[in-house]
């Protein structure tokens, strides 16, 4: 397997503010935008050819990753005009690829955090003969997701929607994303329109008897989708416990990037990110949290699980916990944001203006 397809045209609306100005898999995570621990992690496993399906923001990416020579990857980039679906995004780059009939070509989705062994599942696909080969994950409460049980030999039985009683949850198996596909399987999907590989493709080909094979790995896999799991998700990446080539540092409590000035008695931690740039002053604590380019933490903050946009700021001991920041925002001094709060791109939140406490 040499060559992969990377589904990153979504408009990532769960993580808004912070995909206002950035494409998902552009928002950084461990200091480096979050599609550059996935290339890195492809190039490891052997993948020379990466075609890029892109849509939302689509012109954000080459410039960024150019031919993907610095990477050591051939990088190739398909814009859908409008968006077409895990499907057909991937039949609309089939053209870009080289690989002949019958070999593997991966395909991953771009907002999947995960230490999934690749050249595991390309494995698997090889020595079972199979059309697709899915990566599945074992998860605690599968409610929110769709199911895929399997038979002995792991090969799919059913795609199963989102349970909705006890009964209906026959697995704790779930599709975690990544795929291998029989090059010739690719052009099966119908062109030019929107398709669901999930509800669509995967079904429509089961029942035509093709051979779809699961691989259950359940190492790391986080769904970067909201806020908050981004947040953990580059705290994870910072601590060792999500793998990647390509944090920029040894892995451990903290990674500040070179330019960022951070004062002596402030204390980082729990796999805190502080980016190109950005300052964070005397007494402050930010605890498993992302400081972007150029942002702003004044003296006494205290920062937790939050995320703090590029060229925002944060006002003297405000507290700020489960929060995002939007790009260019201000939250002034004494102010008391906690779980859920997201504050939009540029506003101003005035000293001492949202709390959840008394102020004394």
């Amino acid at each position: 397997m040499t060559e992969a397809i990377l589904l990153v045209g979504g408009k990532g609306t769960r993580l808004r503010p912070l995909t206002v100005h950035t494409p998902k898999p552009m928002v950084p995570a461990a200091g480096v935008p979050f599609l550059t621990h996935q290339l890195a992690r492809a190039k490891a496993a052997g993948v020379e050819h990466i075609v890029l399906a892109t849509s939302y923001l689509a012109e954000v990416f080459e410039p960024y990753f150019g031919d993907g020579s610095a990477l050591g990857l051939h990088l190739e980039y398909v814009t859908e005009e409008e968006p077409l679906g895990t499907g057909g995004a991937i039949r609309n780059v089939a053209s870009r690829l080289h690989s002949g009939p019958d070999d593997p070509v991966l395909i991953f989705n771009g907002d999947i955090l995960t230490g999934l062994d690749i050249r595991a599942l390309v494995d698997t696909h090889a020595t079972t003969g199979a059309d697709i080969s899915l990566h599945l994950t074992k998860v605690t409460d599968p409610r929110a997701y769709g199911l895929v049980p399997t038979d002995d030999t792991g090969r799919v039985l059913a795609f199963l929607e989102k349970p909705q009683t006890p009964e209906e949850i026959v697995t704790d198996q779930i599709n975690a994303g990544a795929y291998v596909f029989r090059r010739s399987v690719i052009d099966t999907i119908p062109l030019g329109r929107p398709v669901s590989v999930e509800r669509e493709t995967f079904p429509d080909l089961l029942s035509a008897g093709a051979h779809l094979q699961g691989m259950v790995d359940s190492t790391y896999w986080l769904d970067l989708g909201t806020p908050a799991a981004f947040v953990r998700g580059s705290a994870d990446l910072v601590l060792g416990r999500a793998p990647s080539p390509a944090v920029p540092g040894r892995c451990g409590d903290r990674l500040v990037l070179p330019t960022a000035t951070v004062a002596a008695d402030a204390k980082l931690s729990g796999g805190t990110v502080v980016g190109e740039g950005a300052f964070v002053a005397e007494g402050a604590r930010v605890f498993g949290s992302t400081i972007l380019a150029g942002a702003v933490i004044e003296p006494g903050a205290v920062i937790t699980d939050s995320l703090i946009g590029s060229r925002a700021r944060v006002g003297e001991r405000s507290v700020l916990t489960g929060t995002v920041i939007g790009d260019g925002a201000t939250v002034g001094p004494d102010n008391e944001l906690l779980q859920g709060t997201r504050i939009w791109c540029d506003a101003q939140i005035p000293a001492g203006a949202v709390r959840f406490s008394s102020d004394q």
